[in-house]
């Protein structure tokens, strides 16, 4: 009995040693937020989930992020093409430290139902995976950092900047893509290199 209690007392001064060791890594090592960081927006923001979110919840990964809408005919199914592919080339270890986001500019549409259900049609369903939306204020506030441009041409149709953008870790804007299925080596090349950082 006393030697079972002494294994438990050593068991648990031992993970008590690799939670102070994991608090001291982040002291030294603190996940600083620039000026230029998206996590300094206070919006928030639903996923396909329904869970709300703010920007500052992406901390960590390197972020590939386009706005579209999901009842989009024209530009969109390209643009969601494009990050398919981007998504089918990267390098498997680096994966896990990716995140890729598609937020919706027409939050009216596009419920967390709709993203999810959008999500699922264009086999867009991994933990990579992420939809957004927000009110129309915080949407048109979060399409000027990316530098998107868009407005309602009719009921159901917008015109909209064809970006897709890489951040870093930290939320850093670190490189644009501009235009419909343009070649993503470049792309590519940047969220590699951000994620290995990572690793």
């Amino acid at each position: 009995m006393n030697k079972l209690i002494l294994g438990l007392v050593l068991i648990l001064l031992i993970l008590q040693g690799c939670n102070s060791n994991k608090e001291e890594k982040i002291a030294l090592d603190p996940k600083t937020i620039s000026d230029l960081s998206i996590y300094n927006l206070p919006s928030k923001w639903t996923n396909q989930e329904g869970t709300d979110i703010e920007m500052k919840d992406l901390n960590g990964k390197v972020i590939v992020m386009v706005m579209i809408y999901t009842s989009c005919k024209s530009a969109c199914p390209r643009l969601v093409a494009d990050m398919r592919n981007i998504e089918s080339r990267l390098p498997e270890n680096i994966k896990d430290n990716v995140k890729l986001v598609l937020v919706s500019i027409d939050p009216k549409v596009d419920t967390p139902e709709r993203l999810k259900s959008f999500s699922i049609e264009n086999k867009m369903e991994g933990e990579q995976w992420m939809f957004l939306r927000s009110s129309e204020e915080n949407t048109r506030e979060f399409a000027a950092v990316l530098a998107v441009n868009y407005k309602k041409i009719s009921p159901l149709d917008f015109s909209h900047s064809n970006i897709i953008s890489v951040f870093n870790a930290k939320g850093e804007l670190a490189y644009q893509q501009e235009g419909l299925g343009v070649n993503s080596d470049e792309t590519i090349k940047k969220i590699t290199e951000e994620a290995e950082k990572l690793n």
